[in-house]
């Protein structure tokens, strides 16, 4: 029979071996300013991003850097597998900001051609409706270049500018700094085919975001712990779980630092969503070796509680191994032949999955026999010492 808790510092020391590299590559982030460590997307640090195609299949994401950089604003590029080149900055000034759209009524009497509706040629129109059916042949009332809009009495019309929608979805921009750059890399790269996305987030929405992944992470956290404890009458496998779920988030997270700090990979919103999934998935795995030991106490009794524990992760091993192989034979599925939009989700769940059903099985059941083995030599002491303290009285 393998004596995992006999073995434990063992599992410990390579326990330690996973995390602490990846702790020096997280605190290397605040250390470093940024430049090091964990990288974050414009989720969480507010920026502008740009996924465009262009007509020629070799333009490289340095050539568009450099474009970017002529035109005074850092940015960086990347090219995916189907031809497309993200580009990423922290300015969130390049798109033009989206006019209120402001109703100008007008009145005009009922006979005037003017009353019949129009849609102005010029930039910055609106459209009207007209309470005159009366249809008018004038060239002035079919493109007039004024700039206001005609309205009839009781009927007035808006519409937004079409700087508004200017940047978005397939539409590509013409306005703004963001459109003087798409003049200057189509001077000097050619032609964009298309235009997959453009967007922009805000420093507030981003420092809101971290906030609540924040808060969404140490709510689970305890709310695990609470529950683990009232489900099994006992703290210490609550803290014990907590424990292994720690290890899991710094394992994953240590994962990502270093991969920042080697390869620039960027973690964004759904990173968060990974780490949520990966501590409902630790946790899981680590209640079913808890249950087998309670089953197992009661059994038992009166043998040694390492002995117990040892029985009960032999018992459920093949279960744990079994649910996480198929999951993670999925998770490869998906990593090796899914978009790369979903890249970081997908790696951040196989790590965090492969790492649970590992400190479930070695880190915290032999936690807990440590635990348990520390507080019965601390009562043996205090029995010890308590017939010595009667005879000195």
């Amino acid at each position: 029979m393998f004596d995992v808790i006999g073995k434990r510092n063992w599992f410990f020391a390579f326990s330690l071996l996973l995390t602490i590299p990846g702790l020096i590559a997280i605190l290397l982030g605040p250390m470093t300013g940024g430049r090091s460590g964990l990288q974050f997307a414009i989720d969480f640090t507010g920026g502008t991003v740009w996924s465009i195609q262009f007509e020629d299949p070799n333009v490289t994401p340095q050539q568009v850097e450099d474009v970017f950089a002529a035109q005074g604003v850092e940015a960086s590029a990347t090219k995916s597998g189907d031809g497309y080149i993200e580009i990423r900055t922290k300015d969130t000034r390049l798109l033009p900001a989206a006019p209120a759209a402001t109703p100008v009524p007008s009145v005009a009497p009922s006979g005037s051609p003017d009353a019949s509706a129009s849609a102005s040629a010029s930039p910055g129109a609106s459209a009207s409706l007209s309470a005159s059916a009366e249809p008018s042949d004038s060239p002035a009332a079919s493109a007039s270049p004024s700039p206001s809009a005609s309205a009839s009495p009781g009927a007035v019309g808006a519409s937004p500018s079409p700087s508004a929608s200017a940047g978005t979805g397939g539409q590509l921009p013409t306005q703004g700094k963001i459109g003087e750059i798409r003049v200057a890399l189509e001077d000097e790269l050619g032609p964009i085919a298309a235009q997959r996305s453009l967007s922009t987030v805000g420093a507030v929405v981003s420092n809101d975001l971290v906030f609540q992944a924040l808060t969404l992470i140490a709510f689970g956290a305890i709310g695990i712990v609470l529950w683990i404890t009232y489900r099994f009458r006992d703290v210490k496998m609550g803290v014990t779980a907590l424990v292994s779920l720690l290890h899991d988030v710094i394992v994953v997270v240590g994962v990502f630092a270093i991969l920042g700090t080697v390869l620039g990979v960027q973690i964004d919103s759904l990173f968060v969503t990974a780490m949520l999934t990966v501590i409902g998935f630790s946790v899981h795995d680590t209640i079913v070796v808890f249950d087998r030991i309670r089953e197992n106490r009661s059994r038992h009794a009166g043998e040694p509680f390492a002995r117990i524990v040892n029985h009960s992760i032999l018992q459920t091993l093949g279960r744990s191994i079994t649910t996480s192989l198929t999951v993670v034979i999925t998770l490869l599925s998906l990593l090796l032949f899914a978009s790369e939009a979903i890249g970081v989700f997908v790696l951040a769940l196989l790590l965090g999955i492969i790492s649970g059903t590992y400190s479930s099985i070695f880190n915290a059941s032999p936690l807990l026999v440590v635990w348990h083995e520390w507080e019965d030599r601390k009562r043996l002491s205090a029995d010890a010492a308590r017939p010595s303290r009667r005879a000195a009285t």
